[in-house]
Formats: C-alpha cells, sequence, structure tokens
C-alpha cells in the first residue's frame, strides 16, 4: 500500500521582492498559505515558509512514530505534545534546512524513565521524516516524562 500526497505552489515576481502562495492539494486544510522569502529569513509576518511546514510535518511524524513504538511497548501515551524547530541558515555560501529539534513532552502511565528515553530515540531514527533528513540534517530530540494520573515508576 502507498499513500500520495500533493501541493502546488505559485509565485509571482523575482526572489527578494516577490510573493506567492502554497496550498496543500490532498486535503481541504492548507488553501493559498501566503510565502516570500523575507518569511523564510526574516520575521513570518503572517505567512509560512516551507522550513515552517516541514517543521510541521517532523513534529505529527515523530508524535505518530514514537506513540506506535509506546504501544507495542504496551504503554500507550495519555498524552504526546511534540514541538519541532527547523532552523533555515547560511551553511558555507548558500542557504540550508541545517537542523531540525524535536522537542516532546508526554503523560505516559506505567513507563520507567529508560524506557521512556530508549522508545524516544528509536522513534526519532524511525519517523519517516526524520529517515528523509538523515545525513543532511540534524536531528535532535528532547525529551520529557510528564506525570500522569495512573503512572507507575
Amino acid at each position: 500500500m502507498s499513500a500520495t500526497r500533493k501541493a502546488r505552489a505559485t509565485w509571482h515576481g523575482d526572489l527578494l521582492k516577490g510573493q506567492g502562495t502554497v496550498s496543500g492539494g490532498s486535503s481541504e486544510h492548507l488553501r493559498e498559505a501566503p510565502i516570500s522569502w523575507p518569511a523564510r529569513t526574516e520575521s513570518a509576518d503572517g505567512k509560512t515558509s516551507p522550513e515552517e511546514l516541514l517543521a510541521a510535518a517532523h513534529a505529527s511524524c515523530y508524535a505518530m512514530a514514537f506513540s506506535a513504538g509506546l504501544a507495542k511497548n504496551g504503554t500507550p501515551p495519555e498524552r504526546l505534545d511534540v514541538a519541532a524547530t527547523v532552523r533555515f541558515d547560511k551553511v558555507l555560501d548558500a542557504w540550508a534546512v541545517a537542523s531540525s529539534e524535536l522537542e516532546l513532552r508526554a503523560a505516559v502511565p506505567g513507563i520507567d524513565e529508560e524506557t521512556f528515553t530508549r522508545i524516544a530515540q528509536e522513534a526519532k531514527e524511525g519517523c519517516p521524516i526524520s529517515k528523509a533528513l538523515k545525513g543532511n540534517v540534524a536531528v535532535s530530540v528532547t525529551a520529557v516524562l510528564e506525570p500522569s494520573e495512573s503512572r507507575v515508576s
């Protein structure tokens, strides 16, 4: 089984003064979101960027991979909160996505800290977006296990 997803971008003008939009072609949720070069390198100013979309993709992919790992361990999560920070920076003489830093806060009943940390790292390695970035973008994860109402230490 495979899945295909699509998106479309439209651009007008040169890189520095131009602007455009990006829309998801597979869902109705991303429609004509404005994009511009300053939104990538300066202030977002109400516009999105490829890096913000990559951060959203990485955070959601990691949450799913971590949830799957926890379920396989017999300790499904009560709650996961994943944030991704993608850094777009000058590397030598060219702009590049330099890193994606995942921050996880989770309430997971019945799991110990060591198992939690191991599964968090395995999810970082196994997440399809992490795999797509591997070897080209530094990927890190900081995972914090928070108390849950039914947590057993």
